[in-house]
């Protein structure tokens, strides 16, 4: 697999309400990977935003940010139902796995004690390690989703140390906003990492204004952290490459049109 990013149209653990709007922008700028929270929109309009991904060509993330059990089923349960091609977070792997085992989606859940939201990522190192261990020793787990910056320790040695436990590959999630952030994650052995509300928020240095540049800007950083990654290779994130006709058709058709470009 190679070190991968992953959008998330969210700001603060939330779905954007201009989701879809967004997505545009999103393809513009190149990425490939593309996800939303479980709360922010009405499911309706989550459907419409993860086959407008489908449709692009793109690869569709669903994270779980519900912190009670009847909610975090529920958005597994959603998860199948908008054909998701991965879910993210939660920390009820057993009860999920239930759900999704009939699936082709992808589960990666949260390593640790969350709480809160946004959530934050609590207890001892060792504790988290362990919990890494045990949930992918579970079947129907394929990954996990670790909130690395929302560790109030030695994060840099936090994700070294549960990669290192680990065969299945991890994801780096929460509050990376700079480049020396994705560099730490690619070294550690993460084999990708989600930014929401820093590209949002115009965190990363750009050429140009707006989203789509901050995506390219993002897209570049992680090219540069791919020769420091340390993570083993195995199945690529990345869409299949016959899908670029159709991400081409689908930008062309919805990318936003701007003053004097026609």
């Amino acid at each position: 697999m190679a070190f991968d990013f992953i959008l998330m149209l969210t700001a603060d653990d939330r779905t954007i309400p201009d989701a879809r709007a967004r997505l545009a922008e999103a393809l513009e700028g190149g990425v490939r990977h593309i996800g939303f929270k479980d709360v922010g929109l009405p499911f309706a309009d989550l459907k419409g935003l993860a086959e407008d991904i489908r449709a692009a060509g793109g690869r569709s993330y669903l994270e779980v940010v519900s912190l009670d059990a009847e909610s975090e089923l529920a958005s597994a349960r959603a998860a199948v139902d908008l054909d998701v091609d991965c879910l993210l977070g939660g920390t009820r792997a057993e009860e999920v796995t239930r759900l999704t085992r009939q699936h082709p989606l992808r589960y990666y859940p949260f390593p640790g004690r969350i709480t809160g939201h946004p959530s934050v990522l609590e207890g001892p190192a060792a504790a988290i390690v362990e919990s890494a261990r045990r949930l992918t020793d579970l079947e129907h787990v394929h990954g996990l989703d670790l909130l690395a910056y929302r560790f109030a320790g030695d994060v840099p040695g936090l994700m070294a140390q549960v990669c290192a436990a680990v065969e299945a590959p991890v994801i780096m999630a929460g509050s990376i906003d700079s480049e020396a952030r994705v560099l730490e994650a690619a070294r550690a052995g993460a084999e990708g990492f989600t930014v929401g509300t820093a590209a949002l928020a115009g965190a990363f240095p750009a050429e140009a204004e707006g989203f789509a540049a901050q995506v390219r800007a993002i897209l570049a950083i992680t090219t540069r952290a791919r020769a420091v990654a340390t993570a083993p290779r195995r199945i690529a994130l990345a869409a299949h490459d016959t899908r670029k006709a159709q991400l081409r058709a689908w930008v062309t058709r919805h990318a936003p049109r701007w003053p004097g470009t026609g």
